[in-house]
């Protein structure tokens, strides 16, 4: 059995909950942005993300997925997926197998956020788009995945009391929206499943 249908396999069994970060939110308000969880085909998997300029208005320097708002033109979410990474990091779309869809994320900052998971060949070259993107890099799948591996922290932020999950790959630290959608997806994957 192929990665790209083990990953099916496991996504078919999302009931679509949807899990939200705690700052409350107008469900009917959220606008729809989709995020690419590319898994690399090889022995030990790993999942590509990004490191965000320290010179962006919003999310300045944070590790993210490949991803943004849908677009007009974008026939679903999987289509916006795969632009935004095409865009971001240079992906093309002819490299990936899509396996499947995460339950959506809604973030404090109004957005319902879809991760869309597929498999692509490993040691591809990106070619990074720098307004977008300072930095790309590849965690292990069965690292990022790991419960042992991410905390649960609480801090003041805006006037309100903030929850968030963290993780630290090497000197890179993955935490806030792109850390709750890993653990969301590391909540609902079976029990015991591995990449």
């Amino acid at each position: 059995m192929t990665l790209a249908e083990q990953l099916r396999g496991a996504l078919a069994g999302l009931d679509g909950d949807i899990h939200d970060d705690d700052r409350p939110s107008d469900h009917d308000t959220l606008r729809d942005a989709a995020v690419l969880i590319a898994v690399t085909n090889r022995r030990e998997p790993g999942v590509i993300l990004t490191q965000r300029p320290q010179w962006l208005r919003s999310h300045a320097g944070q590790v993210a997925f490949p991803g943004g708002k849908i677009e007009p033109h974008d026939v679903d979410l999987v289509a916006a997926a795969l632009r935004e990474a095409q865009e971001e990091i240079g992906l093309n779309p002819r490299d990936v197998d899509v396996a499947g869809v995460g339950d959506p994320y809604h973030s404090g900052s109004g957005y319902r956020i879809t991760p869309v998971v597929v498999v692509i060949p490993p040691d591809l070259a990106f070619d990074p788009d720098p307004n977008e993107v300072e930095a790309w890099f590849e965690v292990p799948f069965d690292h990022l995945f790991d419960p042992g591996n991410y905390s649960f922290h609480q801090a003041h932020w805006q006037g309100r009391l903030r929850s968030y999950y963290d993780m630290m790959w090497n000197e890179r630290r993955i935490w806030g929206v792109t850390a709750g959608i890993i653990v969301n997806l590391a909540q609902r994957l079976p029990k015991g499943w591995r990449a």
